[in-house]
This record gives structure tokens, C-alpha cells and sequence, in this order.
């Protein structure tokens, strides 16, 4: 393998960064149900204080053919090019405290000299945990809390958190190489997968990000503003519920998650929240497509709610 740190360069604000910060990454790419993670980055860059302490190299990374980057064309000339940038930043929470984030898109080329340079930067900065945070549809009602699944070394918030525990395989992500190596390492580290209803995974649901935000808090101590995010999930849901009240059809279905949801909390015989009563994945059609047919319908009549 060629040398990790050839894939980033640190800048001069590097040497500032203090020793035994918390890491908290969260990238795009792959999947990102109910744009959880993607909000939950961008909420954190937009509404605390960072700065730019190591830039990866897009020209390695990416696969520009897969992930265009965007211009800006005026009338007859280009006024603007934004390239995909993959950025290790200082933050200071709501309570100034100091950690590092690790935000923009998942690499698409060389992970495992990727993951070789964010274990340097573990050990660089004297990282004291890792924590990420990923987003995956489920067939689960937006009426109740979303749920984590919890990954990693950090058996107290597996014991406390984690929801839902199978044993299967699924396709990775880079951020799973770098848990993975990180355990073999011995490191802290611990991953969250958010439960995201799937009839919401393509819509931006602010819940979402503030069930991230919440979870990286319990396993860094660091504080968020949630305010404009809450009122956003306010409206969100309120106008759901609008919806819903119109459609009695779709109303019974979440009915039906909500039982569902409700059984296995309690610990009965359901293996999982992902199964009915005879272990079958519910159909995407009985809930997703119906709810697109009557948001798609509403459309047609007046403006959609925001998110959706």
C-alpha cells in the first residue's frame, strides 16, 4: 500500500488541534435514508464554529463520472465551479468544548489506504473515540422515536441503545472499514445506523438529524443547537399528519407498523422489527408506493409540504 497520509494534506491550523478529541464522521455516498446524514453534517458546519485542518484529495478519491461536480453557467460564460471536498475539521460544540469532524463524500476508490489515513489521523491527534453515523430505511412508523442500531467497541451504548441486533450481511461502507479496522486495533469506536422509516428514506427529514445529533452526544458528551432542526421536524410532521388524515388507506398501513413496532418493543415472539407475524419483509408497495400515489396527487393540487 502506498503511503496513507498521501491522500490528505494538513493545513496550518492543524498544529492548533489539542491531543484526546472525540472524532465524529459522517459521509455521503452510498445510502443515506431520510437525508440523515447529510443534514446532521450540514447542520453541525453551519451552526458551530470549524475550520479546515486536513483536505483529502478528490483527484484520488472520487469518481467524478459517478459524482459530477456542479458549475454555475450565466447566460454565456461559467461563473462558478464546486468540487467535492472530503474535510477533516476543528468544531467547538454550543458549549465551546473542541472535537474533530470528519464530513463530505465516502471515497469511492483505494479504502483501505483511506482507512489506513484515518487511523493516522486517530493517532496523529491522540483521537480518544470515533463515533459515525449512517442511515438505513426500515419498515417502521414515523409515529414513534427513531431507533439505532449501535456498532463498535462502546458495550455501554450497545447495551443502552442498540434496538435491533441481527446477524447478516449487508454491502459496506467505507466509514464500516474504518470501525472495523479501528476494532482490530483495539480503538473506541462506535457506529450508529438510524432506523429511518423507509416511505420517508427519500424525503429530508429533520428527525432524522436530530436523532444523530442526539446519538453522537451520548457518546461524546458534546452539545448541539437542535432548535431550528425541531421546528423544522414540527412542520414536517405536522403536515404528514395532514396528509394522512386524508387518506384512510395509508392511515391503516401505519396503523399496522405501529402494532407492529409496539409488539416488538414489548418483547414478544416478532424476531425483529423488520418482520410481520409471518416473518416476511412487508412490501414496499403496501406503504411506499401508496404514499407516493397520494403525495404525487397532492402535488397536483397544491404545494407540497417542506421535505417532502
Amino acid at each position: 500500500m502506498r503511503d496513507p497520509r498521501g491522500l490528505y494534506e494538513l493545513t496550518p491550523e492543524a498544529s492548533d488541534v489539542p491531543d484526546g478529541l472525540h472524532l465524529v464522521a459522517g459521509l455521503t455516498g452510498f445510502a443515506d435514508a431520510g437525508s440523515a446524514v447529510s443534514q446532521f453534517t450540514a447542520h453541525i458546519l453551519e451552526s458551530l464554529e470549524t475550520v479546515t485542518i486536513a483536505e483529502f484529495d478528490a483527484d484520488i478519491l472520487l469518481d467524478y463520472r459517478a459524482r459530477r461536480p456542479i458549475v454555475t453557467f450565466d447566460e454565456d460564460h461559467l461563473t462558478a465551479y464546486e468540487p467535492s471536498r472530503l474535510t477533516l475539521s476543528l468544531a467547538r460544540d454550543e458549549l465551546g468544548q473542541p472535537f474533530l469532524l470528519l464530513t463530505g463524500f465516502e471515497p469511492d476508490f483505494q479504502w483501505e489506504r483511506f482507512a489506513a489515513a484515518v487511523l493516522d489521523i486517530v493517532d496523529r491527534f491522540a483521537v480518544s473515540t470515533t463515533t459515525w453515523v449512517h442511515a438505513i430505511p426500515m419498515p417502521v412508523p414515523h409515529t414513534r422515536p427513531i431507533r439505532v442500531t449501535v456498532s463498535g467497541t462502546r458495550t455501554d451504548l450497545i447495551e443502552a441503545m442498540s434496538i435491533w441486533r441481527p446477524r447478516t450481511q449487508v454491502p459496506a461502507t467505507a466509514l464500516h472499514l474504518v470501525e472495523y479496522r479501528l476494532q482490530e486495533r483495539g480503538d473506541s469506536v462506535v457506529g450508529f445506523v438510524l432506523l429511518i422509516p423507509h416511505y420517508l428514506a427519500d424525503t429530508e427529514y429533520p428527525l432524522a438529524a436530530i436523532t444523530a445529533l442526539e446519538s453522537v452526544s451520548a457518546a461524546t458528551g458534546h452539545i448541539f443547537p437542535t432548535d431550528s432542526l425541531r421546528e423544522q421536524g414540527r412542520d414536517f410532521v405536522g403536515r404528514l399528519a395532514e396528509q394522512m388524515g386524508e387518506n384512510g388507506e395509508l392511515s391503516k398501513l401505519v396503523t399496522n407498523l405501529e402494532e407492529r413496532h409496539d409488539s416488538y418493543m414489548e418483547g414478544t415472539t416478532l424476531h425483529s422489527p423488520l418482520t410481520d407475524s409471518d416473518g416476511e419483509v412487508p412490501s414496499a408497495d403496501d406503504i411506499a408506493e401508496e404514499l407516493e400515489k397520494f403525495l404525487a396527487f397532492r402535488r397536483d393540487r397544491e404545494d407540497p409540504p417542506t421535505g417532502l
